[in-house]
């Protein structure tokens, strides 16, 4: 026996209904059901569609499947990271080096020149904090067009849109605004910030700009089922 169209439209219901909220992660539970149902009529035809399914269900223990979730946000969390530092690692290697050198330099001689000006000090630091700020928001608010749009939530696609550690980028720059009161620092010390801010700025343009840019391209590498979707739309 195999399941009917109606019935795999029931497990996906299903999946949504145990707080799966992820298309891809749905489809894989679906794929993994839909089989295990088909084994047990093999087995025992005169069971029921709805009891297959919740025996099924039981052998993924009181929490459902939120082992399941939780171990793929642990993977596809791996999977951004590393992608995130593998557009890092560009910056650090020829031609881009250059600018890199020249940006930590830049910041240097403006942190050298300005230490004592207080004011502006801070409110560079803050005006950091703001542009960070705006740039989750606008990601954020893209990510629930797409959603919108498309009727369909990816995981991976949140991940690159609503990047959850950017908090670190806005608080950042307003602990450094509060702390660095603007004194004679030693140069090793300025050298250390002005690479850390290049550093932070960096990471911020990878998670803000670039790779959601590339957002599809890389949906499309982890999905096989994204373009055929996309496509239809």
């Amino acid at each position: 026996m195999k399941l009917t169209t109606d019935q795999i439209q029931k497990l996906y219901t299903f999946t949504r209904q145990h707080y799966v909220e992820h298309y891809d992660l749905q489809t894989e539970l679906v794929d993994h059901l839909a089989n295990a149902i088909e084994e047990q009529w093999q087995e025992n035809p005169k069971l029921t569609f709805e009891e297959a399914l919740q025996k099924e269900f039981k052998k993924f223990g009181v929490f459902g499947f939120m082992d399941v979730v939780e171990k793929r946000q642990t993977a596809l969390s791996k999977k951004y990271n590393k992608l995130v530092l593998k557009n890092l690692k560009t910056f650090f290697t020829i031609p881009k080096i250059i600018g890199t050198i020249f940006s930590i330099a830049s910041v240097y001689v403006a942190l050298k020149f300005w230490q004592k000006d207080y004011p502006i000090f801070q409110t560079t630091f803050v005006l950091l904090a703001i542009v960070f700020f705006f740039g989750i928001i606008y990601n954020f608010q893209k990510s629930k067009k797409q959603t919108r749009l498309s009727g369909k939530k990816w995981m991976f696609e949140e991940l690159i849109f609503r990047f959850y550690g950017m908090s670190a980028f806005i608080n950042l720059p307003i602990q450094l605004a509060i702390h660095l009161k603007g004194d004679n620092y030693a140069n090793w010390l300025l050298l250390l910030i002005s690479f850390f801010i290049v550093l932070l700025v960096l990471v911020a343009f990878i998670v803000l700009i670039l790779i959601p840019s590339n957002a599809e391209e890389y949906l499309k590498e982890t999905y096989p089922e994204y373009k055929l979707l996309t496509e239809t739309l």
